[in-house]
């Protein structure tokens, strides 16, 4: 798999400093291809043809900022290779990033892969076979990543959000899911994609039910916004773990419900809630609040309490990794670029698409998330909790928990 980074921050230029490192780094392989006439894992060389080398780092100064990218080195040749690729990159780099995430939004259509990739004399730098090649292959990386097994991670916390996309022509926006997480040793993994006919129950049930049955473990905390079918389908899924509600989603829901000049005052006291020092300080804070705006503002107050407790999970976990899990904020900010140029380019998109541009985008930028530190007391918190949590199931599920079926007498009977 061509390996690609794209900054955790989310920004556009980021995307499209992604969407580039991609584009070239897959011409670049395309070309070194053709010329030793075999792909990466195929022998057969000639003598005096060549084999690869390794790579070498890159740079493309852009107006988006540096684009750092993986070029192939290619030795053992009876003449040395020049890229000419990369003689031009430099000159054309500008018409290349304009170009680059309205490709992959496209689907890497093979007519723009060539226009983009010509040389000053109007010929193609890649062969036809190999600009195919180049628009499948983010596709096989896809469908490989989505069937990958994933017992080898052991999840502390879980991410789950959806965006809407049109996946099919001439038919509304569906859902496409993704989820991430932390591991236990603090690494933050992106571990699927899928698309969903909507957000409903069936669908998210599907979606993770999906990474269970490829090994994914239960997490001690799942995050998601409060879209009903990821709410149901996490705790059928995962009946172990606690369910995080995405803060970000809920002050939007709440800044909603009241007049934008009292909103700060609003904002401070749920904030102080919902980041309290612990659930039972979580929960008078709570008590205090609906006692001040029950009476002039009901809805907002109905609002507040709405999956209250899951608004609050998070302050279960030890404090250093409360900043972390409150929010599913990640997938917006990441495809904010993406969302602008799907209005631009409607007819443009389907499924296969969508989820290549997806797909490239998460991976490359899962390889720069930061990490979390987990201490080996914050561990030992997080068994205890996970001990908890499995115990208070397991006593739901004990039979003499269960009430106890009313005795008929004998004189009763009729």
């Amino acid at each position: 798999m061509i390996s690609g980074k794209l900054e955790g921050s989310g920004t556009t230029s980021d995307f499209i400093r992604s969407a580039t490192r991609l584009l070239i780094e897959q011409a670049l392989e395309a070309e070194v291809r053709d010329a030793l006439g075999r792909g990466y894992y195929e022998a057969g060389a000639e003598t005096g043809s060549g084999y690869r080398n390794g790579v070498r780092t890159g740079r493309l100064k852009t107006a988006e900022g540096l684009v750092e990218y993986a070029a192939p080195q290619v030795s053992d040749r009876a003449e040395p290779f020049q890229s000419r690729l990369r003689a031009m990159l430099s000159k054309r780099s500008e018409e290349l990033v304009a170009k680059a995430v309205e490709m992959y939004a496209r689907g890497l259509s093979t007519r723009d892969i060539e226009e983009v990739f010509r040389g000053e004399d109007g010929t193609s730098l890649l062969t036809r076979t190999a600009v195919s090649e180049l628009t499948e292959r983010l596709w096989e990386e896809y469908q490989e990543f989505a069937s990958r097994d994933l017992s080898e991670y052991e999840v502390l916390y879980l991410f789950a959000d959806g965006i809407a996309e049109r996946l099919h022509l001439g038919q509304k926006r569906e859902a496409v899911l993704a989820a991430w997480g932390f591991t236990t040793s603090g690494e933050r993994v992106l571990f699927h994609i899928a698309p969903g006919t909507k957000e409903d129950t069936a669908s998210c049930r599907d979606f993770f039910r999906d990474m269970k049955n490829r090994g994914l473990s239960d997490p001690v905390l799942g995050v998601t916004d409060g879209a009903p079918g990821l709410m149901r389908g996490y705790e059928e899924s995962f009946p172990r773990s606690l369910r995080q509600r995405c803060l970000v989603h809920k002050m939007r829901n709440l800044l909603g419900k009241v007049p934008e000049g009292v909103w700060p005052e609003i904002k401070a006291q749920a904030t102080a809630c919902y980041q309290a020092a612990s659930p039972a300080l979580a929960r008078m804070l709570r008590d205090e609040f609906v006692k001040a705006h029950e009476k002039a503002y009901p809805t907002l107050v109905a609002c507040f309490l709405d999956d209250f407790e899951a608004c609050i999970a998070h302050l279960q976990l030890p404090v250093n990794h409360r900043r972390a899990t409150r929010t599913t904020n990640l997938l917006e900010r990441l495809f904010g670029e993406e969302r602008r140029r799907t209005k631009v380019l409607p007819h443009a998109f389907g499924e296969k698409a969508v989820l290549k541009l997806m797909y490239a985008a998460l991976i490359r930028a899962s390889e720069k998330w930061k990490s979390i530190r987990v201490t080996e007391f914050e561990r030992r918190q997080l068994d205890q909790l996970r001990k908890e949590l499995d115990e208070a199931i397991d006593t739901k599920l004990t039979p003499a928990t269960r009430p106890t079926p009313l005795k008929v007498s004998s004189n009763n009977r009729t």
